[in-house]
């Protein structure tokens, strides 16, 4: 496609675009004005809807206060004439044009009524509460499906002697009335009231059951869907389904206090509540609704008349465009063809000293732009290769220059020296003072490091708060390095705050260190680390360090694969009553044989599934094991025994927790007692608000519950009392020379009083002597553990240990009773 032709097109499509936007943006205006104005229509109806039913009510109230005044009708009141009562309300009911009178003793209790049974309990409570509280009452009220503009008022003979009602019907010919007057449609819903939901007294009323047969004429249709609802007005010709709909949005509250387009009616709505069920007593006497609709079609006329002017507008423009177009693209194509050949040129990064065009005019602009632009492409170029090397917070060199630089270094081969620090709880004075103070702390900090003297050849900022060193040294004079410490550690004043940072270093030499950019990084990178995990401040790489850190990634990637080929093992500790010797539960220890580095310690696997992530991929194959044996000894040895396991800290805090705890019981049918939990205190402390609900869930569901390593976590009193747990483990520390250490047994008899007053058992693991057994034994001691018991023992060995095991075992411990903490 030409140039001409591409130039062409691109003039139609932005004039396109731009009358489109123009058209969408002035009709979206338009339609938002019309509705608004409609809307603001439909608030003036409702409003002239709600005088001209405050008028009617009180002309209402005046004809029933003429009808209380009357003597003769006191008389017949005060003679309990019911048929004289009776036909005074229907001849008065009658003049007024009231479409339901009723006459009521003052308890409420109904004497005569055009609509209710001589002797049934007033059936409008809500009514009847308001004229009990200010001696007389206005509002609408429900008649079985039906709703009326009710007043009530008192007849005074001078007491109290009655209570006389009339009400108009909320119908058709009302709506219509307003309608005329206000141009809208005007409707009257009731929803959430039927036959059943009537006042005790409509039970009786002949004229209840057949209020829809027996209306006018002008009012059949009124109630609409059955049993679902009373309507009036313009909404009684729609269908059933439409009115479920809109009763629906009615109850949850739309178009009740802004008007909304209702698709099923085509039209805006906007509702008022005449009456709601405020009061549990009146849950189901319903609610009525007024409802006016303003036709969506009568709203848009306007607009879519103007949209037709619009798009015809829009054709007699875009013609014209379309030849405007054509015209200056014939004229313009030429010389920008030739500026186009240039600008492509420059893309493919010639030099262009001159542009073949005429000097004058806005091509000529242009030509002598495109070389300014050239020029300013090169110097770009080279600030951005400038600014690729520099840390734009601090304008030291950042990683990538660091990395060059020590790769040129090592090419050289002269020896030097790579001096690594972090600032120690940086985090800190970022949260504590923000990040713009945090960040005035780096760039002083940066300011000093440039500053230093010879050997430094150069300083880096290696990215957060760590910065480097490079020094021409094999290594880093004690007096040159104590120099840079304490000048590094002088306070830095930020609004005129004084702050002085901690700064912890790593060295690493070359060629002693490493032969590579990045080994000799990231071997820098372990010092440092060491130093801030020793709290050394400084420190020099040491042989074996680095092999440390890779064999913890090495052990963390194998970790993540050990329980599917096969090299983690469960093995299960006995754990006996201190006074007879029987067998109560036993505990599950994990085991793992690496086919690298052999036997890895628990300590050390755990600590670094906790760090990893992957201690809930362990947890659920420790609980799915040991579940699986229980289930296993049973079904072969007919052996019916307990097992605690062990959870780490992030487990306790972990809310699925009791969900995976029922899945394993029940894949294997057990019962939660037939499994123990122990956790730590240090795991308790880490969360105590969210371990004291998890446990407190656990115990519910009936697994026992002990604290481990009691007496080493440092948990408060407090915390103990309020957390659901069973049993405490007193630590191996204080029991394996309880025979021997006076300190020991203090500890050790004061923690088991300390647990028996709690209600809790105690148990002693770390067992080894008989002196120590008899100790604990003297001392009260619930439940014994260790290697003078037993050493933990294979799966498959337990059995055979129990057979040879005299004091036999003991059934499952049962689950405590649910406590709330």
């Amino acid at each position: 496609m030409s140039f001409r032709r591409r130039l062409l097109l691109i003039m139609l499509a932005v004039m396109v675009v731009a009358q489109l936007v123009a058209a969408i943006a002035t009709l979206g205006t338009i339609h938002r004005d019309v509705m608004h104005k409609g809307g603001r229509e439909l608030e003036v109806g409702l409003g002239v809807m709600r005088q001209l039913l405050d008028e009617r009510g009180k002309q209402l109230r005046d004809s029933v206060g003429i009808l209380t005044s009357d003597f003769g009708f006191k008389s017949a009141i005060a003679s309990q004439d019911v048929g004289t009562l009776a036909s005074v309300l229907a001849n008065h009911g009658q003049r007024v044009g009231a479409d339901m009178v009723l006459l009521a003793a003052p308890d409420g209790t109904i004497v005569a009524s055009s609509h209710h049974a001589p002797g049934t309990p007033m059936p409008f409570p809500r009514l009847w509460r308001q004229v009990r509280q200010a001696g007389e009452a206005t509002g609408v009220v429900l008649q079985g499906p039906r709703p009326y503009q009710f007043v009530m008022l008192p007849v005074r003979a001078p007491n109290l002697i009655g209570w006389v009602g009339m009400g108009f019907l909320l119908d058709t010919p009302l709506a219509e009335e307003i309608g005329r007057l206000t141009r809208l449609q005007v409707s009257f819903l009731v929803s959430g009231a039927d036959q059943a939901s009537a006042a005790p007294g409509d039970a009786v009323d002949d004229t209840a059951g057949d209020a829809v047969d027996e209306a006018p004429g002008d009012m059949k249709g009124d109630i609409s869907g059955g049993m679902k609802g009373y309507v009036a007005g313009a909404l009684a010709q729609m269908p059933p389904a439409a009115l479920s709909a809109l009763r629906a949005d009615l109850a949850r509250g739309e178009y009740l206090y802004h008007s909304g387009v209702d698709s099923r009616l085509d039209a805006l709505v906007l509702a008022s509540p005449l009456m709601t069920s405020e009061i549990p007593a009146d849950a189901d006497r319903g609610q009525v609704y007024a409802v006016v609709e303003h036709s969506r079609a009568d709203l848009l006329a306007v607009f879519q008349a103007l949209g037709w002017r619009l798009a015809a507008i829009f054709a007699v423009t875009l013609a014209l465009t379309a030849l405007v177009a054509a015209f200056s693209a014939r004229s313009m194509s030429r010389p920008l063809i030739r500026l186009a050949q240039v600008a492509q040129g420059i893309g493919r990064g010639e030099r262009i000293t001159e542009v073949p065009t005429d000097r004058g005019g806005e091509i000529g602009l242009l030509g002598r732009t495109l070389i300014a632009m050239q020029r300013d492409i090169e110097s770009r170029e080279r600030q951005q290769r400038e600014q690729a090397r520099r840390d734009q917070l601090t304008g030291l060199a950042n990683r990538h220059s660091a990395q060059q630089d020590i790769a040129e270094a090592v090419a050289a081969g002269s020896p030097f020296t790579l001096l690594r620090l972090s600032i120690c709880g940086f985090r800190h004075i970022n949260d504590t003072f923000g990040y713009a103070v945090g960040d005035q702390a780096l760039r002083q900090l940066a300011r000093r490091l440039a500053d230093c003297p010879a050997p430094m050849r150069h300083a880096y900022r290696l990215g957060g708060d760590e910065f480097l060193l490079l020094i021409d040294s094999g290594a880093v004079e004690a007096r040159w390095l104590a120099s840079l410490r304490e000048g590094l550690a002088q306070p830095i004043e930020l609004e005129q705050s004084p702050l002085r940072l901690q700064l912890v270093y790593g060295e690493v030499n070359f060629p002693e260190h490493g032969g590579s950019a990045p080994l000799l990084l990231r071997r820098a990178e372990v010092a440092m680390a060491m130093a801030k995990q020793q709290r050394l401040g400084y420190l020099r790489y040491v042989e074996g360090q680095d092999e440390k850190r890779l064999r913890e990634m090495t052990l963390v990637r194998d970790l993540q694969l050990a329980a599917e080929r096969g090299q983690l093992s469960m093995v299960y500790q006995p754990k006996i009553a201190a006074v007879d010797g029987a067998l109560v539960e036993l505990e599950a220890l994990m085991r793992w044989q690496h086919p690298e580095f052999g036997f890895i310690p628990p300590d050390e696997f755990i600590t670094l599934a906790e760090s990893a992530g992957i201690i809930s991929h362990l947890t659920g194959w420790m609980l799915d094991t040991v579940c699986r044996q229980l289930a296993a000894w049973e079904a072969e040895a007919g052996l019916c025994l307990a097992v605690a396991v062990n959870l780490s800290a992030q487990d306790v805090i972990d809310p699925a927790l009791p969900q995976r705890l029922d899945q394993a019981l029940a894949a294997y049918g057990l019962d939660p007692s037939r499994l123990g939990l122990e956790v730590t205190e240090s795991a308790i402390i880490s969360d105590p608000e969210v371990s004291r609900r998890v446990l407190a869930e656990l115990s519910r569901r009936g697994a026992s519950t002990a604290i481990d390593d009691f007496g080493t976590g440092y948990s408060s009193l407090g915390q103990l009392k309020h957390l659901a747990v069973r049993q405490l483990k007193i630590d191996k520390s204080f029991i394996l020379k309880l025979d021997q250490h006076s300190d020991d047994r203090i500890i050790v008899h004061s923690t088991i009083e300390l647990g028996h007053n709690l209600g809790l058992e105690v148990v002693a693991e770390g067992v080894e002597t008989d002196a120590a057994r008899a100790l604990l034994v003297e001392l009260g001691c619930d439940y014994l553990q260790g290697y003078g018991i037993s050493r933990p023992l294979p799966a498959a060995a337990v059995a055979e240990w129990i057979a040879a095991y005299p004091p036999g075992v003991r059934r499952p411990l049962q689950p405590p009773e649910p406590s709330t903490p």
